[in-house]
């Protein structure tokens, strides 16, 4: 493996109860490689083995962290990929040939995704050299072209699961979201597909509101009630899937949430082929929502300051946020 740069610095809570180094999960999309290319280039890089599981989905065993997965991100294809190909008749050549065609007619428009198991909090620099040598390799990100409305995700591991603590996050979050995505400078692309979409603003006005102290079943419900969908910048799905498996698929029955113990953060874009990118940017960003969380007293005055400027009506849009959280909300190692 490629020698490290220096280490990404840590949230301020950086172990789980259980005392272990929180973990963040990477997924990257792309294109400018084919799907064995880049899982050539990852395994050999990784050191790990490659297995064939479908024709557009290969797993790389081998990594202490557990398995990297590299695939089209193309469900219909993925599923068609994993069915034993026949030609025993007419109808099974057609179904052949029209798998060829959704193929040939995705490889301009649908990425690839290289997704890493949860990674210690001291192996983030491994991804930034990944990501280097895979844009050596020519892979192509989000300002390649127009139709490439890639994205980079990450799966930052929740410290505990305590309702007060998630509710401190996701107050953090709503407050310095205006300014993440004017630091993120989402494509265009990208914003046209909702994949990111804001949270109404009548939730935010909840959640930062100084009286709302839910408990975990309210703080599940609110959230459902206004947001039944995986496209936010901050997907909490995933985690209160695992915290609550029945709840949220009564409510969101999306096969595609996957439940695990972490937030989903989805608002970046994927630029691995532009020099110097690579995820310490946004995981730099990521910590202000982490030491905002753990910061009550700035984190309760912040609230009241944005429960004001959102009290402005239209008058807020001549207010700049971004602005305001920048000169007075930040940490001082920003």
């Amino acid at each position: 493996m490629a020698t490290a740069p220096p280490a990404f610095p840590w949230p301020p809570r950086s172990q789980r109860l259980d005392g272990a180094l929180r973990r963040v999960g990477v997924e990257l999309e792309m294109n400018g490689l084919s799907l064995d290319h880049l899982t050539h280039l990852s395994a050999e890089f990784l050191g790990c083995e490659i297995q064939s599981s479908s024709r557009y989905e290969r797993i790389l065993h081998g990594d202490p962290a557990g398995d990297w997965v590299v695939e089209l991100d193309f469900s219909l294809l993925k599923k068609l990929g994993r069915e034993q190909r026949r030609a025993n008749d007419l109808g099974d050549e057609l179904m052949n040939s029209a798998e060829e065609a959704l193929k040939w007619l995705s490889e301009a428009l649908v990425p690839l995704e290289l997704v890493s198991p949860p990674l210690p909090l001291d192996r983030l620099h491994n991804v930034d050299a990944l990501i280097e040598h895979l844009r050596r390799a020519g892979a192509k990100g989000t300002g390649d072209r127009l139709t490439n409305a890639f994205g980079m995700q990450f799966n930052p591991e929740v410290p505990d699961t305590e309702p007060a603590t998630l509710l401190a996050y996701l107050q953090a979050f709503l407050c310095l979201h205006d300014w993440l995505r004017e630091r993120a400078n989402i494509n265009f692309t990208r914003r046209l597909t909702s994949y990111v979409d804001p949270f109404p603003l009548d939730y935010v006005r909840q959640v930062i509101a100084a009286d709302y102290q839910p408990g975990l079943t309210s703080l599940i419900d609110d959230y459902l009630t206004a947001n039944p969908t995986r496209n936010r910048a901050l997907d909490l799905l995933p985690l209160f899937k695992h915290l609550d498996p029945q709840r949220v698929l009564a409510r969101a029955g999306d096969e595609l949430i996957k439940p695990r113990p972490t937030f989903h953060y989805r608002l970046p874009d994927c630029l691995i082929d532009q020099p110097g990118w690579g995820l310490h940017l946004a995981w730099g960003d990521w910590l202000e929502v982490e030491r905002l969380a753990c910061d009550p007293a700035r984190l309760k005055a912040c609230c009241r300051a944005y429960a004001r400027h959102l009290d402005q009506g239209l008058a807020r849009l001549l207010d700049n946020w971004p602005e305001q959280i920048s000169h007075h909300w930040l940490s001082d190692t920003q």
